[in-house]
């Protein structure tokens, strides 16, 4: 398709990158309807291997014969919005990182019950609501051997844009979906939970016992104040990052790498997709 020249943020064309909040894009009143945006080649690439469908992309001039260019090729009959780099500053409100945006359909989630049935390892983000937080724990998760992500209510989006750069388009990687049943639902399908917290009664990340467990749901916390009192008391497992220097925590990405990392189920190593995207 031939690419259609912008040069006015009031284009109605364009209204999916510049007109919409996150919140409208989502469109939580009709799921089937809502759309994200993924930035940058790279990202929006695993976006496309992944299945997501794409319904406008919009980049600078200077990238339609450049880091555009293959994704144009895969996407003919999608329409391509382009314009000057400071244009397309004015009609985002930002300047791009890598100077291309790709506008795509919203997939539908699946069901708790469908992402626990064969999954022996998943993490449950509990009220976690920053995006650069959100990214980095999908990166991890897909990159460390967990089977899916779960995410409370109040947890942010993963895919708000930011939140997909940040991730490096490992939200589309890895399956996700939202808890709304809470944790009772976790141990209805077998799972032991693990609550990321320092308490009395905490055990080592690197006790045994927890490596034995065919089944354990991770459960991260706030930035903040962390995991609620509740979902303490009612885990299977409380379960500390041994510290030093008088340091008391984490900063949840952080600490979701370290626990990924230490009680993912061993795995044949392969090639991943991730290493290619750094």
């Amino acid at each position: 398709m031939t690419p259609i020249e912008i040069t006015s943020v009031e284009d109605s064309r364009i209204k999916v990158f510049a007109g919409l909040t996150e919140a409208q894009l989502r469109n939580s009143l009709h799921p089937e309807e809502g759309m994200f945006i993924a930035e940058s080649p790279k990202v929006i690439k695993v976006a496309l291997d992944s299945g997501m469908i794409p319904t406008a992309l919009l980049c600078e001039h200077r990238h339609i014969d450049g880091d555009a260019a293959d994704i144009i090729a895969r996407i003919p009959d999608v329409p391509i919005y382009t314009g000057s780099r400071e244009t397309l500053a004015a009609i985002t409100g930002y300047t791009l990182t890598r100077g291309v945006l790709c506008a795509m359909r919203r997939p539908l989630l699946p069901s708790v019950e469908s992402l626990c049935k064969n999954a022996g390892r998943v993490v449950v983000i509990d009220d976690v609501s920053d995006t650069t937080n959100i990214g980095a724990i999908f990166r991890s998760a897909a990159a460390l051997g967990i089977d899916a992500v779960l995410l409370t209510p109040t947890a942010c989006d993963p895919l708000n844009r930011r939140a997909i750069r940040v991730s490096m388009g490992s939200v589309f990687l890895i399956p996700w979906t939202r808890l709304d049943g809470g944790l009772k639902q976790l141990k209805a399908f077998g799972f032991k939970t693990v609550a990321m917290a320092l308490r009395h009664n905490s055990v080592d990340i690197s006790d045994p016992i927890l490596k034995k467990e065919s089944k354990l749901a991770i459960i991260m916390g706030t930035e903040g104040e962390g995991l609620p009192l509740s979902v303490i008391d009612s885990a299977d497992y409380v379960v500390k990052i041994p510290m030093h220097h008088g340091v008391d925590s984490l900063n949840v990405a952080a600490a979701s790498a370290i626990a990924f990392y230490e009680l993912a189920r061993p795995k044949n190593p392969q090639s991943s997709q991730l290493s290619q995207l750094d």
